[in-house]
């Protein structure tokens, strides 16, 4: 079940939101509307599903509709139809009292401007929330500095954010969400005012804290490279409306459209992509039969290569062809058994192009604990590095 969920999300901006809605749901389009009325779809009709403990990232062009949609989840802003339910409860039903509590003890947000105090040090600045929820001075300073000390400003404590550069003020905000240890975090386009350089170290400071904590993270960027590396999914936005869901690789490989395609095109697949997005089934397992009825085996299925694999995991592979002529067919398949290297199944693609695309048969794949997980085949790797939009299944 979701953990956090918004369902058909419709938000008009203008000041006869109630009259819009109702000539949107007539037909009208969004062009229309606007041009007829002056009002503006934010989001149309909009629906996701965030699991607990995962980063799903929500990405579109300027205008698109992410920021909206994002700040229904704390109801910085409220829908004009649709629900948003929290751990199956509905947040649009809670009284001013309960949504309180939402924002001070399940959720907290990091914003692309940082947000932080200017009065205030950096140490005061990541213990504010504690000090809302009415922490006494001692023990929230304490978990405060824990927080500096976790995203690597120690020494910094008693700066001020005008003392700080901008990387180092998004990481007080960083902090500042997570020293409440909420369950939700809300990314709004967080760190898209960043240098590159410190934007990446960021995306890792965040990947690392996400390793250990498992938070829902909400994330809204405009850069399909930085929804490429955070996301667990990732949901495309266009004019306010849903275009499509889908993990990395099945954003990579399988665009709904134009609009995807002509995000997708630039990307680096081969540092995106894992060996598992791209691997196939084990044609053949063989174990240790004779040749004769290995060789027999892999006539009956059509391949040329069978794979040998025990208890202990994958062993070599037998490639018929490559068998001799009148080999002795009672004989171990082990006896002919060639060794094609292994890939793991978690491996990043371009780590292992040199091996996958120099040989001539697929090769095995490997899970953690050495079973064999399945195939890849060179003409896989070429046909997902291709910049056609292949249709490789993810």
């Amino acid at each position: 079940m979701a953990y956090l969920e918004a369902r058909n999300l419709t938000k008009i901006f203008g000041p006869n939101s109630a009259d819009a809605l109702a000539r949107l749901n007539a037909g009208l389009s969004k062009e229309q509307l606007l041009a007829e009325t002056g009002h503006t779809v934010g989001l149309h009709r909009v629906s996701i599903s965030v699991e607990k403990g995962e980063i799903y990232v929500v990405m579109g062009l300027s205008g698109s509709g992410k920021s909206t949609l994002i700040r229904h989840f704390n109801r910085l802003i409220d829908p004009d139809e649709g629900e948003i339910l929290i751990d199956d409860e509905d947040i649009l039903a809670m009284s001013l009292d309960q949504l309180g509590r939402l924002r001070r003890e399940k959720m907290s947000m990091v914003f692309q401007r940082f947000a932080l105090m200017p009065h205030r040090t950096v140490l005061d600045n990541v213990a504010y929330g504690l000090e809302v929820r009415g922490m006494s001075t001692q023990p929230r300073r304490a978990r405060a500095m824990e927080w500096v000390e976790t995203v690597g400003l120690t020494g910094f404590e008693h700066q001020f954010p005008s003392q700080l550069s901008g990387g180092m003020q998004q990481r007080v905000g960083l902090a500042r969400a997570l020293c409440t240890d909420p369950e939700i975090l809300l990314m709004d386009e967080a760190f898209s005012a960043l240098d590159p350089l410190i934007r990446s170290q960021m995306q890792d400071e965040l990947m690392s804290i996400q390793a250990r904590l498992h938070k829902t993270i909400v994330f809204i960027s405009h850069d399909l490279d930085e929804a490429l590396r955070l996301g667990d999914r990732i949901a495309i936005l266009k004019d306010g409306e849903l275009v499509q869901v889908g993990t990395p690789a099945e954003i990579l490989l399988n665009p709904a459209d134009a609009y995807v395609r002509a995000f997708v095109r630039d990307v680096n697949r081969a540092r995106v992509l894992k060996v598992r997005n791209l691997m196939a089934p084990v044609p053949l397992l063989l174990g240790d039969a004779p040749l004769a009825q290995a060789l027999e085996a892999m006539r009956q299925a059509g391949t040329d290569v069978g794979y040998i694999a025990d208890a202990n995991g994958y062993r070599g592979a037998l490639v018929r062809s490559e068998v001799a002529e009148g080999a002795g067919g009672d004989q171990p398949v082990g006896a002919h058994m060639l060794r094609l290297p292994a890939i793991a199944s978690e491996a990043i693609l371009v780590d292992t192009l040199r091996e996958t695309l120099s040989s001539r048969y697929p090769l095995p794949v490997v899970d953690e604990r050495g079973a064999l997980a399945g195939v890849i085949a060179r003409d896989s790797v070429v046909d997902a590095l291709m910049p056609d939009d292949s249709a490789v299944e993810a």
